[in-house]
């Protein structure tokens, strides 16, 4: 793209995603810390997936994952999902049924990385134990569809089981009000809004209330009745939403001070820094359950903060310079395709240098300090 591109909040459903392919940068190979998260939220999954009802051999049975990416995580929890369910109708003496799986992502999402990554299929032909012990295939069909899930995606009442994870804090758009120079809101001088007004939180907060209504109001046309919905997002224990948490930490420290630098050595205007924000809000648990009950279509299973732990993998803890690569790459492997559309690509590197230059005089207190926490939600049809 070009070195001077602003990024409108319409244009944000089509440019957004994780960074694609498999270099250094990729979400595919900076993911491993939401794998770790993941597993150790297993056991609530599997809690969820036991609630769910199930129906006769011969209807297929849909799972769903919103968000997936393009990494390994989402075909690791869809086979989880599948792998469970299966043993539960063994369990009953029953036969399962056949399988599908949906991988749901913007269209930006890059697909064909994930498409490569999926295991080949089976053979149908054959019982559904020895698809099972069949090593390195999968026992379901698969496909990809691309949109939105702050709208619908499916016809009604035809999936089972929705499953997302750290995607629900990314928002449909930036507030307006953020952006708009004559408004109390603006974030000036900001990037993120750990740290900023009141004012400024509070519409990041309406925004998140309002896309997380719209995203349940859809699932409840497509949830079929008896299914169930295992959600997790970031989230934070403060109950002041201008302390954002890890997310804060992430975007609101080395992140800021980077673009910061840029307008400083002269590389871009102020104004170009403040047209540019992250679409993101870390709920607290009020701000969620809130959205839930007005709603009214779902009881609330499971609703709790979960502590995930640290976003940064790294084999050296004590190599600051390990840790400060992994910080920035952690940082552009999910918001490096909208800084490359902000300010270029060759702006969007120096960046991230900067990041890493920055989070590298800092490794020892990065490790301890940077610590996400997810809001992890069970939700089913309300009686």
């Amino acid at each position: 793209m070009g070195d001077n591109v602003v990024v409108s909040n319409m244009e944000l459903e089509r440019l957004l995603s994780m960074k694609g392919g498999k270099g250094e940068g990729s979400y595919a190979n900076n993911s491993q810390a939401q794998a770790i998260h993941a597993k150790s939220m297993h056991h609530l999954l599997k809690e969820a997936l036991d609630g769910v009802q199930l129906q006769a051999p011969n209807i297929p049975f849909v799972v769903v994952d919103l968000g997936c990416s393009c990494g390994i995580n989402t075909i690791n929890v869809v086979d989880l999902i599948i792998k469970h369910i299966i043993k539960r109708y063994e369990a009953l003496g029953l036969d399962p049924p056949e399988f599908s799986a949906f991988f749901s992502d913007l269209p930006s999402n890059d697909f064909n990385t994930l498409f490569q990554l999926l295991p080949p299929l089976a053979n149908y032909g054959v019982s559904m134990e020895e698809c099972l012990a069949a090593n390195n295939h999968r026992s379901y069909f698969a496909a990809g569809v691309p949109g939105s899930f702050y709208r619908r995606l499916f016809p009604a009442r035809f999936i089972d089981v929705f499953h997302s994870a750290f995607s629900l804090h990314w928002l449909s758009q930036v507030p307006e009000s953020v952006l708009d120079k004559r408004s109390s809101a603006h974030n000036k001088g900001r990037v993120f809004i750990h740290g900023a007004s009141e004012i400024t939180a509070n519409a990041y907060k309406k925004q998140f209330q309002t896309d997380l209504a719209t995203f349940l109001s859809s699932r409840a046309v497509e949830l079929k009745r008896g299914g169930s919905m295992f959600l997790v997002c970031l989230g934070r224990t403060s109950v002041d939403p201008t302390d954002q948490g890890g997310a804060g930490l992430l975007f609101g420290t080395h992140f800021q001070d980077a673009w910061d630098d840029l307008v400083q050595e002269g590389l871009i205007s102020g104004e170009k820094r403040d047209s540019f924000n992250i679409p993101v809000y870390a709920p607290s648990l009020q701000d969620f359950r809130e959205v839930v009950e007005a709603d009214g279509s779902f009881a609330i299973n499971k609703l709790e903060v979960f502590k995930g732990g640290s976003p940064l993998v790294v084999n050296q803890p004590d190599d600051d310079g390990e840790v400060g690569r992994a910080l920035a790459n952690s940082c552009r492997s999910v918001s490096g395709v909208l800084v490359d559309a902000h300010i270029g690509d060759k702006l969007s590197e120096e960046l991230f240098m900067r990041v890493e230059r920055r989070a590298t005089s800092h490794g020892k207190e990065l490790l301890e300090q940077l610590q996400f926490f997810h809001i992890v939600a069970s939700l089913s049809f309300a009686l």
